[in-house]
């Protein structure tokens, strides 16, 4: 196996563009990472990367061996998946992605449950709030909120999530509580917003007698972590948009408190996305298949709690 683990170890090193990031996402040392790749041109007797101090770029050869290689191992992969999907015992390692809010709230309280019926699976979860690519990042399957971008990507859809306006009673003693969308956009009140590279602005889209409508919010608070957004909710510095699941808790015991309950938050959808060859695995299409009905079965128990 050890070729075609300098082949997987040369394709992770080509779409990260650096030996550390692919060593890291192969789970090897970047010494090892960069013994394989001499390995792979010692036999090819190609240069396959062009390395100074600070920059590592393909070659004309290693732009050639890449397409070849995908093609390997897109093989290899089917071949095994046809083989796991003939024994029923689906093997090998998992990578999920999903949101933080998602993920510690919905995915990681549910994925020892998994294993345990699965112990032939291994799962890597991966938990953040910015914009992710699949390909790019090796991700067999992501938890998505919102529409996404790549049409490509397959989708498999969960739930539409409703979402809430809320503060903290101690923000709302002291600013008051708005009484129309338009008093988040004139200066009267600070609005918590994620902040991540790439996030488009911030334009809170709301259910209005005429219909939809976007406000566009700031306030002096940003974060690229929804969770901090909440804290500092709770801490009575603004107000934010989150959705139901996420602060259920917090909603139920009253330390924040729903507000423009007449002109609501448009709801999110929330799916799961994977790519056309990554459902042909049978371990990808067994986890989509059991984590589906259980998070939605989340969904509802947390909107129980919120109005508990």
């Amino acid at each position: 196996m050890s070729y075609f683990d300098n082949i997987r170890t040369f394709v992770r090193v080509y779409e990260l563009g650096s030996m550390s990031a692919a060593a890291r996402d192969q789970r090897i040392s970047a010494a090892v990472a960069s013994s394989r790749i001499s390995q792979l041109e010692d036999y090819l007797s190609v240069r396959l990367f062009h390395r100074t101090t600070r920059q590592l770029n393909p070659t004309e050869q290693g732009n050639i061996f890449y397409e070849g290689a995908c093609k390997i191992l897109e093989a290899i992969d089917e071949a095994e998946a046809a083989v796991n999907s003939i024994t029923q015992s689906p093997r090998g390692l998992l990578h999920v992605a999903a949101p933080l809010g998602v993920g510690r709230r919905l995915i990681a309280p549910l994925i020892p449950e998994f294993k345990r019926e699965y112990p032939l699976i291994d799962l890597r979860l991966r938990l953040s709030d910015r914009k992710l690519d699949l390909t790019a990042e090796g991700l067999d399957v992501a938890f998505f909120l919102g529409v996404p971008e790549d049409s490509t990507l397959r989708i498999k859809k969960i739930a539409d999530c409703d979402r809430v306006l809320c503060a903290a009673p101690a923000y709302l003693a002291e600013r008051g509580t708005p009484e129309t969308p338009s008093q988040l956009t004139n200066g009267t009140h600070d609005c918590l917003n994620l902040r991540y590279p790439g996030a488009p602005e911030f334009q809170w889209p709301l259910e209005t007698p005429n219909g939809i409508q976007r406000f566009a919010v700031k306030g002096p608070f940003e974060s690229d972590d929804g969770d901090v957004l909440t804290n500092w909710a709770r801490d009575g510095l603004g107000i934010t948009l989150k959705p139901v699941f996420e602060i259920a808790e917090h909603l139920g015991a009253g330390t924040l408190r729903p507000i423009l309950e007449d002109t609501p938050p448009v709801s999110i959808q929330m799916a799961l996305l994977y790519t056309h060859r990554r459902h042909q695995d049978p371990k990808t299409r067994l986890f989509i298949e059991w984590m589906t009905p259980r998070v939605q079965a989340e969904l509802r128990k947390s909107l129980a709690n919120a109005s508990a």
